[in-house]
């Protein structure tokens, strides 16, 4: 007799409470939504997030004295990245008539809108319901949007399980509760709904405990899960939805005829954490082990429900699936899933390395038609002066009625597109200022992510999107004084820890941890499987250069061969980098110069050219050897250059003795 997993009981978290009062996530929600007032209570934004939005408020407007300028975020749960050319056209004209004129692609392959006020969230979810769109789900403690590659090759068709099965897992987990059609279609169901014999099975099977009876949620039951759940569908070798970075990654196994066979599996990946909270920290997901196809469904509510009954529901920071396989170990962790699952999950398959695509440019579907990927700088699609990204993509959809894949790079692709069309989209996208040559758009660009953070974010503590632009434009002018203009590496940005952008996968990663003032990571790979370490705690943005040039002067003189940037600050450590930096003098230009106090501190130094070095043989300042020793001594401990350190005393030292002088 197979063992049914009994765990024990927990004490709850005050949200949990606001679940178990809700009445499967309708209420306060489906009271406050006819209130005359342009925000929600605290229980009520809770539940809401469950329908896809989250209440916001734009800092931008704050007034001292005033009610906050409330107006909400709506997410779309498109599984696989899919976006039909009837639900695209919807959203974009929400965007007009209750948004603020943008959409946005989120790192999980779904839109999100910004702007909307309490009065339109009604009107504006019941146009997406009827485009044969959704949010239920897109947000709470659920299974969130199901991601796949979205590269559309139809000669390959691994790539069509990843889709079908991408799918069906959506069906399979979406929250069950009447609320989401009551609340916002008063009661009518849409026939977006319907669903397969297949998949309404699969989730009445019972297995050993997997079941919460007498419940509308008979996987979730009333409390749903401890936290945000996230689960990624791949084909070996295909890396373009972050795999390590998810709850549960399957990874579509077939045979040589292309027949899929089985799944191999992942979990206990996640980002998220809190500046210093050591007990919360990014994971990248483990290797589990492999099922055949007939039993995916079954596994994945396994691993759903061992989550649901051991995940920590007490202390929220410590909720993520990837605690408990951190707690637990991966042999205890894959025991409780095979007793829920009532059978051994089988030998992890053998795979090959993982890359990092992103479809970008035009591309063969493999049935002679093309695709189209455009790259969308961090997912903002609008239209701004010459470029009009919004206006190419409505004219594309609307005159060829083509359909669209969303990417968790924050990029697009438009395909079934006949040959014939493409110097036709061609031309619609050079008369609107979208450049889709990838040999043209900046690598630094490309490879880029951030997340909104300010001005509606409310875990923002400072910019991202808004300022990664001008970051990326110092980087690359960093680059091309040092002679590295060839250099590109993957670079994310958010404004708060929890990670939305995955910059703890970056090769270069800032996380904000108070105003301009960001946390580095240094050292995730360019195919995203590795996680990056914490180079520097806090960087105020000012000092950007001066912290990453020595490290880039170091790469270039002690790379290997064909090595990244990445790897690079892997295989060296930071104790390396530190000791270089802290030694290195960087290249000065005579406009710098000019600010040098010369008399007292410093000899006489050549500018012969409009930039030179400071080299061994011109004068420098000296400083005794016990000074010298504390200082390198001090720079180490606060993670900083040595000549960093030293520029910030001195320059206070000498902004305080210039305002002595001025008294």
């Amino acid at each position: 007799m197979v063992k049914t997993p009994t765990p024990q009981t927990q004490k709850l978290s005050k949200v949990e409470g606001t679940k178990d009062r809700s009445n499967y996530l309708r209420q306060p929600v489906a009271t406050e939504i006819y209130q005359d007032t342009n925000c929600f209570t605290e229980d009520a934004i809770q539940i809401l997030k469950y329908h896809g939005s989250y209440q916001q408020d734009n800092r931008d407007n704050r007034v001292k004295g005033q009610e906050k300028d409330y107006q909400f975020m709506l997410r779309t749960r498109n599984p696989g990245g899919l976006v039909p050319p009837q639900l695209y056209l919807t959203l974009d004209r929400l965007a007009d008539e209750y948004g603020n004129q943008t959409l946005r692609v989120t790192t999980r392959q779904g839109f999100q809108m910004h702007g909307i006020l309490k009065k339109n969230l009604k009107s504006a979810i019941a146009a997406i319901i009827k485009s044969m769109g959704s949010t239920l789900g897109a947000c709470g403690d659920v299974n969130r949007n199901v991601m796949a590659p979205p590269a559309p090759y139809k000669n390959r068709p691994e790539y069509n399980y990843a889709w079908e099965y991408a799918d069906n897992i959506a069906a399979l987990l979406t929250p069950q509760t009447g609320a989401y059609y009551e609340i916002w279609l008063d009661g009518e169901k849409s026939i977006s709904a319907e669903e397969s014999p297949e998949i309404v099975a699969a989730r009445q099977r019972n297995g050993n405990g997997t079941i919460v009876h007498g419940t509308e949620e008979p996987i979730y039951g009333q409390h749903y899960m401890p936290r945000k759940f996230k689960i990624s569908v791949t084909v070996p070798g295909d890396n373009s939805i972050d795999l390590y970075s998810q709850d549960v990654s399957l990874v579509v196994i077939t045979n040589d005829q292309g027949e899929l066979e089985g799944f191999n599996i992942y979990a206990g990946g996640g980002l998220g954490r809190t500046h210093n909270k050591e007990d919360t920290f990014p994971r990248l997901a483990d290797e589990i082990g492999y099922v055949d196809k007939e039993d995916v469904y079954d596994l994945v509510k396994a691993i759903v429900a061992t989550q649901r009954d051991y995940g920590n529901r007490f202390d929220r920071r410590h909720s993520r699936m990837k605690y408990l396989l951190e707690d637990w170990g991966v042999d205890k962790f894959r025991a409780t899933v095979e007793e829920y699952l009532g059978k051994a999950i089988k030998p992890f398959k053998p795979l090959p390395q993982w890359k990092y695509e992103d479809f970008l440019g035009w591309n063969e579907q493999g049935d002679g038609k093309l695709f189209l990927g455009i790259s969308i700088d961090n997912g903002r699609i609008k239209d701004e002066g010459t470029f009009k990204l919004r206006t190419a993509l409505r004219e594309i959809v609307q005159q060829f009625n083509l359909p669209i894949r969303l990417t968790a790079h924050q990029n697009l692709l438009i395909y079934e597109i006949e040959p014939t069309l493409q110097p036709k989209i061609q031309q619609i996208l050079e008369n609107c200022g979208v450049q889709v040559d990838i040999n043209v758009i900046d690598p630094l660009v490309r490879l880029s992510m951030a997340c909104p953070a300010l001005p509606t974010c409310g875990l923002a503590v400072t910019e991202s999107e808004r300022a990664i632009p001008g970051i990326l434009d110092r980087i690359r002018a960093l680059l091309n004084k040092l002679g590295m203009d060839q250099e590109q590496f993957v670079i994310r940005m958010t404004g708060c820890p929890n990670g939305c952008a995955r910059p703890y996968m970056a090769e270069l990663g800032f996380v904000g941890s108070q105003a301009e003032t960001y946390q580095i990571w240094l050292g995730g790979s360019a195919n995203q499987t590795r996680l990056a370490k914490a180079y520097v705690d806090k960087m105020h943005i000012n000092d950007l250069e001066s912290l990453l040039e020595p490290i880039l002067v170091f790469c270039k003189q002690s790379r290997q061969a064909g090595e990244s940037f990445g790897d690079f600050c892997d295989r060296v450590g930071f104790d390396a980098i530190r000791e270089f930096s802290a030694t290195y003098e960087p290249a000065i230009t005579t406009e710098e110069l000019a600010q040098i106090n010369t008399a007292d501190e410093i000899n006489s130094i050549a500018t012969t050219s409009e930039t030179t070095r400071v080299s061994k043989h011109r004068p420098r300042i000296s400083v005794k050897p016990d000074v010298y020793a504390r200082l390198k001594e001090f720079a180490t401990s606060q993670g900083k250059p040595l000549t960093l350190l030293v520029s910030e005393v001195l320059d206070a030292y000498l902004q305080e003795n210039s305002q002595n002088n001025d008294d």
